[in-house]
């Protein structure tokens, strides 16, 4: 019964995270620093990992089509479908769920352990809406722009590696890219990538905030939380995949 006491402590705590705020003026101050913690100081890693992403897709693409039936376009067409279906909206989740999951989890963990929770609780304040909310928000808002940068790179990674390897030509690549596009997907990408933002930072909040014990607990709700974040974000992947593409 452990899985469902966990579900319903889960759900129990995001009820009282969206309660309506107090003072929602010092909940706006809350939401552009864990905007600026969560984004912002993700971008490298986000950049770094999309360019090399998308010059290997590029790559892997045009050494696997050997038949002349396949036009050389199709590397192009390639990067993208690969890059704004699955990669962006997956891959850089999943690896945000370990920088950002274990990072929500330790510092609220933290502050459960040396009893800085209970302290707003006994000034009467909403700790799980304190502390919790902001981070949530902030995800929702600025993942999407973080994926965005991530389809933007990871194309033009594609489009240099491919270019330069002699893979295919300028034309042909830039061709594939516009081929067939089809906007839905792209909605379908974002409708994940929302998803995706709110399970990573609720989970970690959730294992954070009933952090019980000392240092070594903090350290294993930091873990449950990646591994737990990740779990979900495939099996929600796999869910949302199925929908769409049966509608």
């Amino acid at each position: 019964m452990k899985p469902f006491y966990n579900i319903g402590r889960y759900f129990m705590l995001m009820r009282q995270v969206f309660r309506k705020p107090q003072k929602f003026s010092m909940y706006l101050r809350e939401i552009g620093y864990e905007i600026e913690k969560i984004g912002i100081s993700s971008l490298t890693i986000v950049s770094i990992i999309s360019v090399f992403m998308g010059g290997i897709i590029a790559i892997q693409a045009a050494y696997s089509f050997t038949s002349p039936l396949i036009p050389l376009y199709a590397v192009g067409f390639t990067t993208r479908e690969s890059m704004l279906l699955e990669f962006s909206p997956t891959v850089i989740l999943l690896i945000l769920a370990g920088k950002v999951g274990s990072n929500i989890a330790s510092e609220i963990g933290a502050m459960r352990i040396t009893e800085q929770i209970d302290a707003l609780e006994i000034m009467g304040i909403n700790s799980a809406s304190y502390l919790i909310f902001p981070k949530v928000a902030a995800a929702v808002i600025i993942v999407p722009f973080l994926v965005m940068l991530s389809m933007f790179l990871g194309i033009v990674g594609g489009y240099v590696m491919g270019v330069s390897s002699g893979a295919c030509t300028p034309y042909e690549y830039v061709y594939g890219i516009q081929a067939y596009f089809e906007p839905n997907k792209l909605y379908d990408s974002f409708t994940k990538v929302i998803i995706f933002a709110f399970t990573i930072t609720s989970v970690s909040s959730y294992f954070g905030y009933y952090t019980d014990g000392g240092a070594l607990e903090v350290g294993r709700s930091s873990t449950n939380a990646v591994v737990y974040s990740s779990i979900l974000i495939l099996l929600f992947d796999l869910t949302l995949t199925y929908l769409f593409f049966n509608r």
